[in-house]
């Protein structure tokens, strides 16, 4: 299969970048190209334009600065999975990017193509609204920020203005001896998650919990953290009964259907995820939390 025909453009700064967008009509920013690509051979998509961003300097890092890690949008996803700040600062998102597709696919896909592509069963996205990343975009008009709660806006589409590029994402972690687990469940090694569970969790020493997170991804057209579950299960302590509970909530989550899995299935599949996660960012748990 080809892709339809296009102008390819490769510029060297963020600055021309940015100006090449404004100005081109129907443009598309090639990041790791991971899902791009086979987009554009299957013909789903037909631009005009491909504004291929690899050649763009100070796009790609992972930092520890005060009050967060940022890591730049064009940061390789296998970079994610080996960085020791990441592991020790942001260690549920290091366990989230071994599910993503192969180590070749890692190799190429980056965080900024991941969450711009946004598909809601993808794990980065999942993540990021765990966490409550800040995204910053750039364009001709100056830089700002959007909470990743808002950063959805529709089915495969992030809440972007035309002009815009994904520069950085910052993300706070959790502090020290939090508990932390990811799992889902696909129809086979490396696609995509039915359903994907994120957990941060935060409990006192006698195992009362202080803090949760818990997001869903794989039910709707965005990741959904599950507030009414988080805000039910802090103050409780934390047994099998009080996970059960929390994972029959999350359960009643309204969830779509596709030709792979029905509502009812998905629902399942949380009610499981969800306690499976619960239970395993419990025994990560550190014995001294910092909370």
């Amino acid at each position: 299969m080809k892709p339809p025909p296009f102008e390819y453009h490769s510029p060297k700064s963020l600055a021309d970048a940015a100006a090449l967008l404004a100005r081109l009509p129907n443009a598309k920013l090639l990041a790791g190209g991971q899902s791009l690509m086979p987009m554009l051979n299957m013909r789903f998509i037909a631009p005009d334009h491909i504004i291929d961003l690899n050649g763009v300097d100070g796009l790609s890092h992972i930092m520890e600065k005060p009050g967060g890690v940022v890591i730049g949008a064009m940061t390789r996803q296998c970079d994610m999975e080996s960085s020791p700040i990441i592991a020790a600062r942001l260690p549920v998102m290091q366990e989230a990017v071994r599910f993503i597709g192969h180590l070749q696919t890692r190799n190429r896909g980056t965080l900024g193509g991941s969450l711009c592509h946004l598909d809601p069963a993808a794990e980065l996205p999942a993540v990021a609204m765990a966490y409550d990343a800040e995204i910053s975009v750039y364009s001709a008009r100056g830089v700002r920020t959007l909470p990743m709660a808002s950063f959805p806006a529709f089915y495969m589409t992030p809440a972007l203005e035309a002009d815009e590029i994904l520069t950085e994402v910052r993300f706070t972690p959790w502090p020290e001896g939090h508990g932390f687990a990811f799992d889902e469940f696909s129809r086979r090694r490396g696609d995509f998650a039915v359903v994907a569970v994120v957990v941060l969790l935060a409990a006192t020493a006698h195992g009362v919990v202080t803090r949760a997170s818990i997001t869903i991804g794989g039910i709707g057209s965005a990741p959904r953290r599950i507030c009414e579950a988080e805000e039910r299960l802090v103050g409780r302590e934390a047994t099998i009964s009080v996970f059960e509970d929390t994972a029959r909530m999350c359960g009643l989550v309204e969830a779509f259907e596709d030709p792979y899995a029905s509502k009812a299935y998905r629902q399942h599949l949380v009610r499981t995820l969800v306690f499976r996660t619960l239970s395993a960012a419990l025994a990560r748990r550190g014995r001294h939390d910092n909370v």
